[in-house]
């Protein structure tokens, strides 16, 4: 078969539909037509799907908390809301470097200090054991960190 073949193929002219066509509205997912049930249970998929998102993330952040009660390590309200910004997720991998960084910056001194770790940057209060917040590694090169004592690569 060669581009021959594919040049006699016929495009149909779709611009005009002859007549009128009615259309069935008794499928659509409004009101429109009285299916009610259709829409109730899309609507209940719906529902659902939010309800389990809702509950997944409350999961999350329950495991989160969990692992910094354990741990010692504490993420400020900013902090928070920064990771979820900028969609810097800590995992256990990334939540034991910021573990690392905290206890290399506490036998070095460090109280506002800088942890740099292959995902994020993190600014930290050492003595709080606390990450007040967190910036993307593609946001990095752009801001300017002030009033910070030490910084750590993990």
């Amino acid at each position: 078969m060669g581009t021959k073949d594919i040049s006699n193929f016929h495009i149909p002219n779709v611009s005009q539909i002859p007549g009128s066509k009615k259309v069935d509205l008794r499928n659509r997912l409004g009101n429109v037509g009285g299916n009610e049930a259709a829409q109730s249970e899309f609507k209940n998929l719906l529902n659902e799907q939010i309800s389990n998102e809702k509950i997944n993330k409350a999961h999350q952040l329950d495991q989160l908390a969990q692992t910094q009660r354990e741990h010692g390590i504490q993420l400020s309200t900013h902090a928070a809301k920064r990771l979820q910004e900028r969609n810097i997720d800590i995992d256990s991998n990334e939540f034991f470097k910021l573990k690392d960084a905290f206890q290399k910056l506490q036998s070095k001194g460090g109280k506002d200090s800088l942890v740099i770790t292959d995902k994020a940057a993190y600014i930290v209060d050492v003595p709080a054991k606390k990450v007040v917040t967190a910036i993307d590694k593609g946001s990095i090169e752009s801001n300017v960190f002030t009033k910070i004592d030490s910084t750590v690569l993990v």
